[in-house]
């Protein structure tokens, strides 16, 4: 008898508005409340500035701004994820971070040419999990490294 292996991939979902997002919880370091964030002068308007991390300065980008979504001020669910691509950890500031999922890798499907949110560059796929669609990020286009460190 043959075991078939079931491939999954384990995400971290968080909201945005009213879309549901996901990103591979092995990039994701922490999720953090909101906390005081230094402003940095001239980096783009979605960096909100930096925050010391147990010691760490990190660089904090609202996700918001990135994807020119209209801004909405912090609330109790307003969450900072930390994320970690290569040396570089960054916080992603999101609208509430919803849970952890296993999601098979069939359900995956390929971007749509048209996602009214975010720009499909910034996107590796969408899965469909029950009811739910869940937009899969790519962390290495949204922080375009050279624009934000």
């Amino acid at each position: 008898m043959v075991e078939v292996q079931e491939t999954e991939l384990k995400v971290i979902v968080f909201q945005l508005k009213d879309e549901e997002y996901a990103i591979p919880v092995q990039q994701v370091r922490s999720i953090e409340k909101v906390q005081h964030i230094t402003r940095v002068p001239r980096t783009p308007k979605f960096v909100k500035g930096v925050i010391n991390l147990r010691g760490v300065v990190t660089p904090i980008i609202d996700l918001r701004e990135r994807f020119g979504i209209e801004a909405q001020p912090f609330n109790e669910q307003t969450r900072i994820i930390i994320v970690a691509l290569g040396e570089v950890e960054v916080g992603l500031i999101v609208d509430a971070a919803n849970d952890v999922l296993d999601i098979p890798t069939k359900s995956v499907e390929p971007p749509p040419e048209v996602i009214e949110a975010v720009e499909v560059d910034y996107i590796t796929g969408v899965a469909k999990v029950g009811k739910r669609l869940l937009i899969l990020l790519n962390l290495e286009k949204v922080l375009d490294t050279e624009k934000v460190v």
